[in-house]
């Protein structure tokens, strides 16, 4: 069965700031995670239940916040390495 696909605001918030060429790239990032959940680095402490898939967009490194329930991928948050983890925990 495959997994639906749910976002958070925020998530929502940082793509909508993203040019079309960009959000390909997230989008293809989004698909790759779909194929393999346990892809990205799982997180512990404050963030655990939470994972973070590093990828690429131009020379610029992007973080997206997911997490997998037993039916659905839910894309947390996404963004640059500055302040992410920090703003993740509020």
């Amino acid at each position: 069965m495959a997994l639906k696909i749910k976002a958070t605001p925020t998530f929502v918030k940082s793509i909508k700031k993203l040019h079309d060429k960009d959000k390909k790239t997230v989008d293809d990032a989004v698909r790759e995670i779909l194929a393999k959940p346990t892809i990205g680095e799982t997180k512990k402490g404050d963030l655990s239940g939470v994972s973070v898939y590093k990828f690429k967009i131009n020379t610029q490194e992007i973080l997206l916040a997911y997490s997998v329930g037993p039916d659905e991928l839910l894309l947390i948050a996404l963004g640059t390495h500055e302040n992410f983890y920090r703003d993740m925990k509020r």
